[in-house]
C-alpha cells in the first residue's frame, strides 16, 4: 500500500512539472511573438529591418520597412494561433523561425542571433508535443 502512495505521489509531482512546463511555454510563445510582432511597428528594441539578408531585400517588390510591417502583423497572428491553438502554434512558430534562420544564415553577424532562433524553435517544438500529450487544441 505505501508503495502505491509513494508511486502515486511521484506520479502527481511529475503531471504538476508537466503541466508548470507546459504552462510557461504556452506563455512564451503567446508574448514574445506579440512583443516582437508589435515592435516591428516601433523599432523601440532594435532596428528589425537590418536583419534582413540583402538577398531576400533585393527580391522584395517593396522596402524592408514594409516587409517588417507585414512580419510583424504574422509574428502577432502566431501569437494569438499559439494562445488558442498551442498544438498547432507551436509548430507554426517553429517553422516561422526556421525561415528566420535561414533569413540569418545570410546575413554575416547575425549567426549568434540565428542560433538563438534554432533553440527558440525546441522550445516551440516542446509546446506543441506538451499539447498534444496533455491533449490541448
Amino acid at each position: 500500500m505505501a508503495t502505491t502512495t509513494i508511486g502515486q505521489s511521484v506520479h502527481a509531482q511529475q503531471d504538476k512539472a508537466v503541466q508548470q512546463a507546459y504552462t510557461l511555454l504556452h506563455l512564451a510563445f503567446f508574448v514574445a511573438p506579440v512583443i516582437a510582432g508589435l515592435d516591428k511597428f516601433t523599432n523601440l528594441l532594435v532596428d528589425w529591418s537590418s536583419y534582413i539578408a540583402p538577398a531576400v531585400l533585393n527580391l522584395l517588390p517593396f522596402s524592408g520597412d514594409v516587409f517588417m510591417y507585414i512580419v510583424g502583423v504574422v509574428e502577432i497572428v502566431a501569437g494569438i494561433v499559439v494562445l488558442l491553438r498551442p498544438r498547432f502554434g507551436g509548430y507554426l512558430v517553429a517553422v516561422w523561425l526556421w525561415g528566420i534562420i535561414l533569413n540569418l544564415l545570410l546575413v554575416p553577424g547575425f549567426f549568434d542571433v540565428a542560433l538563438r532562433d534554432f533553440g527558440l524553435s525546441l522550445g516551440a517544438l516542446a509546446l506543441a508535443r506538451l499539447s498534444e500529450g496533455l491533449n490541448k487544441p
